[in-house]
């Protein structure tokens, strides 16, 4: 992956003249004896990360904690203090204020956590405001508001006004008007915490769909864990203005740094963030369609199992046989798994998360093969390493 934004040492201190302020933080003084001596407030504290080409970013946190500062000195709506945000190769904290204009312009939009819709212009009029600040022409910019509003679920309200539309649609209206733009970078700050619990959950969908389509580098900020895991490709967590972690949801729940992480990550479902490929195990025994019932047979009583997977050469899946099958064979002189018509199991890839594999692994009488792209045998899932595995305490979670 390509590196999109480089943010190295940022600093912010809110306040005039913070250079006391600054000196101080970099001889170790904590940001409480900064405000006690300078009546200055230390917002984000020596943070540096790096955020990919097409990555969903998101900065976690409570309140107070930097976050949402940090995604504004990001597109310069708040200065920084000192340190740099590099993005597409360019430092934007050296830029001046007409080429800084254009960045935000071409370069960035924003998703507000209030809808910030204009009362008196339609949902067509709404998308297409960017647009419209750009000079593009009418026609033009309010085809692709259409377009856009149909990509998120809107079609048929574009003549609708805000306050005609519910909480979810408002907020399909503002990622249509950031979209709408074609910026690369999506700025999103607590961008569904104002939603219903149902509406916020579909919203998340739509978010992760689109960016199937668009591939755009986001960055999320949130306070909700839950979201962060849904959402992010990789996840930072601040606290006092001070980065604590970065890393993707396997990495947060499965690694984390402090008792703080672990106090976040304490009876977070499993099940949610790891994948089949977390929990699966070497894909052994199996046997080839070259070989008889007999080895089947064989195999099964060494390894005290009821069923093997059955490959080709290559290792291509071809299905399962099980003890029964394997003796119907036998006793009918059947030499060769080739010539059996071998059942198939439930088959998964190894990206896909065990929430979705639960219920049928619970229905299958068949075994679970994961297999990558080319259908290659590459591992099984057995009931046990899962439940290993979501009962798991590593990181603090307990029983979750």
């Amino acid at each position: 992956m390509s590196e999109k934004i480089v943010v190295k040492n940022l600093v912010k201190v809110f306040g005039g003249h913070p250079q006391k302020a600054l000196s101080m933080l970099k001889a170790g003084e904590p940001k409480d004896e900064i405000l006690k001596e300078t009546g200055l407030t230390v917002g984000i504290n020596d943070v540096s990360f790096t955020i990919n080409q097409g990555e969903i970013f998101v900065v976690m946190g409570l309140s107070g904690s930097g976050k949402s500062t940090i995604l504004r000195c990001l597109n310069r709506l708040i200065e920084p203090s000192s340190g740099s945000i590099t993005i597409n190769g360019t430092d934007i904290t050296k830029l001046k204020d007409k080429d800084l204009r254009v960045f935000r312009q071409e370069r960035t939009a924003m998703v507000f956590q209030q809808f910030a819709l204009l009362p008196h212009r339609t949902v067509l009029q709404n998308t297409a405001y960017g647009l419209e600040v750009k000079g593009v022409e009418k026609k033009q910019r309010e085809d692709k508001a259409v377009a856009v509003l149909e990509m998120v679920g809107l079609k048929g309200y574009e003549d609708k006004y805000p306050d005609q539309l519910s909480g979810g649609m408002k907020q399909r209206v503002g990622l249509a008007r950031a979209l709408s733009n074609d910026s690369d970078i999506l700025l999103m700050d607590e961008a569904f915490s104002a939603l219903d619990p149902l509406i916020r959950e579909e919203m998340q969908d739509e978010l992760l769909s689109l960016q199937q389509k668009m591939n755009k580098t986001i960055v999320f900020i949130t306070h909700d864990l839950n979201e962060a895991l849904k959402l992010g490709d990789r996840i930072a967590f601040l606290r006092d203005g001070a980065l604590v972690q970065v890393g993707t949801p396997e990495d947060i729940t499965n690694n984390p740094a402090n008792d703080y992480i672990v106090k976040f990550v304490r009876g977070v479902d499993r099940s949610k963030i790891l994948t089949t490929g977390d929990v699966m195990k070497k894909p052994q025994p199996f046997i080839t369609t070259r070989d008889g019932p007999g080895v089947a047979l064989r195999i099964m009583k060494e390894h005290g199992i009821s069923s093997v997977f059955v490959v080709d050469r290559e290792k291509h899946l071809k299905g399962v046989i099980t003890v029964d099958l394997a003796v119907e064979s036998r006793n009918a002189g059947i030499q060769s798994l080739q010539d059996v018509e071998l059942p198939q199991g439930p088959v998964v890839r190894e990206d896909v998360p065990i929430q979705e594999t639960l219920g049928i692994i619970a229905e299958s009488k068949l075994p679970m093969g994961v297999v990558d792209d080319n259908h290659k045998l590459i591992g099984i899932i057995v009931r046990g390493s899962i439940l290993a595995a979501l009962s798991s305490d590593k990181g603090g979670d307990g029983d979750a």
